[in-house]
């Protein structure tokens, strides 16, 4: 089910044309997409994270969080490219707080759909 962005020129395309989210733990870009399913790229930077074994386990928390809210995916009504960017408050959670803030997101950008859909 799950497609990753794996090319820079995607990402790129994301922060350029997307919509940004900022939490506390996490900022997310998202843009509608054309494929069957959502996909979904993480970035953990050296700037902000430091040594590789955090950044990884970053990722790891993001990847996770993107899973475990597949539910509420399902319930958008198009497809969409994730990135997901780590912030460092996200080193010191477990999964709960970074997955309720991204399904909190997943909230908005439901309710903008509905109000797009509406016009």
């Amino acid at each position: 089910m799950r497609n990753y962005l794996r090319d820079p020129g995607e990402f790129q395309h994301v922060y350029k044309n997307g919509k940004r989210y900022d939490g506390v733990f996490i900022t997310v870009f998202v843009i509608e997409n054309e494929a069957l399913n959502h996909r979904l790229g993480v970035t953990a930077s050296k700037k902000a994270l430091g040594k590789a074994v955090q950044r990884n386990r970053a990722k790891r928390l993001l990847r996770e969080t993107f899973r475990s809210n597949e539910p509420s995916l399902c319930t958008l009504t198009k497809n969409y490219d994730w990135v997901l960017n780590a912030k460092p408050a996200v080193l010191s959670q477990k999964m709960n707080a970074p997955r309720q803030e991204f399904e909190g997101i997943i909230e908005k950008v439901g309710r903008l759909e509905q109000r797009e859909s509406i016009r």
